[in-house]
């Protein structure tokens, strides 16, 4: 039997193809990202804009409640079964954009992917704390966010191009039935099982593992550790801005009369430097530490909306766009080292789950408060209000969180 070891380099293999199996995980996304609020409006004439956002809500729900379920099965069940039943989850999601005849339809595609999005995306993050052991978390989860949203923006980017082309539905979506069948066969046949090395970080942590029952791991990253706690609420208000970004952007930009092909570019630049700079972000703070990149990540993507809602051009917009992923890649790897910095190895797949629930309801209230705040007052003032609650939120780890990287 081959003896297990931790590191980046000593399980490179594994990982990279996790990688791989992340980006088709972030493509399922992306391919929904620039044309779905067009869908919306022109094929079912949706105008409110809570109701062109209920897609958003309705995945975020699903996919925050799957997350808290992936955490705790993984533990239970091992990570390659929950990995594997998150692809089969997918499969009916493209064909259902392609054809769906009523919203309510969509609705339900959009249900399958929140769960299965869950299932898969906080499996391949949970299955590389597991491989890297403590002393790379922050690069590995930079990697993996990195693949993730890349293939978020590529994924938006040629759907927005064969939107503008070609149309609406269904040519778009095809794209999303040659994800579905690359992530799920290489999860069924490539991918091994990694629960066995958070068994072995634990027996070289010495210290007995703590017994924690799930409500207490729920109270605990939710509440009662102030460093858990204040990762929570980051990561909530983090997908908060994505909720906003993905319902909103799209809106905001068709009013200021850019076409398809620009709002396609558009929603692509945010994920797309967000990806790109994870790969540095993630890396980096794993030496300077978590805190203080958490608190200057939040300072940025408040200025970033401010810039796109003050903007009126193209160019403007992008800068925006450019700063708002800059500041979500200095936040997003960050936050998920520090859960693995703080939980015992024991509990860190549950924990890590809590913190994604939280994290991912941040879609559902974003949607829910743009999109009530955009009819009430308009989507400019829905986006600044989100761009206030990041100041709020980055004040609150200034204040409440310690640093959580063991030197």
């Amino acid at each position: 039997m081959t003896e297990l070891r931790l590191g980046l380099r000593e399980n490179l293999a594994q990982f990279t193809l996790l990688v791989v199996v992340n980006a088709f995980v972030g493509a399922m996304i992306g391919m929904e990202r620039s044309i779905l609020p067009a869908i919306a409006e022109q094929e079912f004439h949706l105008v409110a804009r809570a109701a062109v956002l209920s897609f958003i809500v309705v995945f975020g729900v699903t996919k925050a409640l799957t997350n808290y379920l992936a955490g705790r099965w993984s533990d239970r069940f091992g990570r390659k079964q929950i990995l594997v039943g998150g692809w089969l989850v997918a499969v009916p999601v493209p064909f259902l954009l392609m054809w769906a005849p009523t919203w309510n339809w969509i609705l339900f595609a959009n249900v399958l992917l929140g769960v299965s999005q869950g299932l898969t995306w906080s499996t391949t993050v949970i299955m590389k704390i597991d491989l890297v052991g403590p002393g790379r978390r922050g690069l590995a989860m930079g990697l993996n966010e990195f693949a993730g949203y890349f293939a978020v923006a590529g994924s938006a980017l040629a759907t927005g191009w064969i939107a503008d082309h070609v149309g609406l539905r269904p040519e778009p979506f095809y794209l999303g039935a040659g994800f579905v069948v690359l992530g799920l066969g290489l999860s069924v046949f490539a991918v091994r099982e990694t629960r066995g090395h958070a068994a072995h970080e634990a027996r070289q942590g010495g210290a007995p593992a703590p017994t924690l029952s799930p409500r207490e791991v729920f109270w605990r990253t939710s509440w009662r550790d102030r460093n858990l706690a204040s990762v929570s609420q980051a990561g909530l208000v983090n997908n908060l801005n994505d909720g906003m970004a993905w319902g909103l952007f799209p809106l905001f930009f068709a009013a200021a009369q850019m076409d398809l092909g620009q709002i396609g570019t558009l929603a692509a630049i945010y994920p797309a430097t967000w990806g790109l700079a994870q790969i540095v972000t993630g890396a980096l703070s794993d030496r300077v530490g978590r805190k203080w990149l958490i608190v200057g990540g939040k300072a940025a993507q408040a200025l970033g909306i401010a810039v796109i809602v003050a903007s009126t051009s193209f160019a403007g917009f992008a800068i925006g766009c450019v700063l708002l992923g800059l500041g979500t890649a200095m936040v997003y790897p960050t936050l998920l080292a520090a859960i693995g910095d703080v939980a015992h190895p024991s509990w860190r797949a549950s924990a890590v789950g809590v913190y994604r629930l939280w994290r991912d309801v941040g879609y559902a209230v974003g949607a829910v408060l743009a999109g009530l705040t955009a009819d009430a007052f308009g989507l400019a003032a829905a986006m600044g209000a989100v761009a206030a609650l990041n100041a709020l939120s980055g004040l609150h780890v200034a204040f409440h969180m310690q640093e959580t990287l063991r030197r």
